[in-house]
């Protein structure tokens, strides 16, 4: 069993929303459901992680509760709350996974130049988009994905990932515009993403709070 903290104040409710429902998409998770402290979906992907709640906003009785009553492993909870505050609340059992940080960003077409001895390919199923990068030999370089859910205003960035051996090359920069780009063409004019706190750091355009994965 896992917390996912995002460190933050106060958090967007219909952020956290928009956020839930892209990512089922970006996962091939189950529909969220909605639930009297947030949402509750499953994930499948066993052992590691069965079952996920999101708590868009967390007390310490509503987390002594849940932790106290959801005993099963592979149950992950998201919360929005400093892991130094949820810690004490937390029953035995249960474990922080790396925080990562809720981010968002307006959208609107950016340029993205692929570098030279690069090929990006792209991809859509379901309103969820791919970019690929490869090098000249069909090597792995980078990657990610956008989920626009129908109908929704705010698309979800994730998995975004570079190898290690083509970082610094603008690689994570020409997926996430090429992926900006697909989403506003998908009618979604923002975009929100968990990301790890060291690509935070990096993604200095997106507005963001850190969040416990």
């Amino acid at each position: 069993m896992a917390a996912e903290r995002v460190d933050a104040g106060p958090v967007d409710p219909e952020l956290v929303r928009a956020w839930v429902e892209g990512w089922v998409i970006s996962r091939l998770a189950s529909p969220p459901e909605r639930t009297a402290y947030g949402f509750v979906l499953d994930v499948g992907a066993q052992p590691r992680q069965v079952t996920r709640h999101v708590l868009p906003a967390a007390d310490e009785a509503l987390v002594r509760e849940l932790t106290g009553t959801v005993t099963a492993p592979g149950t992950w909870i998201k919360t929005f709350v400093p892991e130094e505050v949820i810690g004490p609340w937390m029953a035995p059992g249960w474990a922080f996974d790396d925080p990562g940080f809720l981010m968002s960003t307006s959208l609107e077409p950016v340029a993205a130049p692929v570098p030279e001895g690069y090929h990006l390919r792209t991809w859509t199923r379901g309103g969820l988009t791919r970019a690929l990068v490869v090098t000249d030999d069909g090597t792995f370089a980078a990657r990610g994905q956008v989920a626009v859910p129908t109908g929704a205003g705010t698309a979800v960035v994730d998995q975004i990932e570079t190898a290690t051996d083509q970082r610094r090359r603008g690689l994570g920069r020409l997926v996430m515009s090429t992926l900006a780009n697909e989403a506003f063409a998908a009618s979604a004019r923002s975009a929100g993403s968990v990301r790890p706190s060291r690509a935070a750091r990096c993604t200095r355009r997106w507005a963001g709070a850190p969040t416990p994965r």
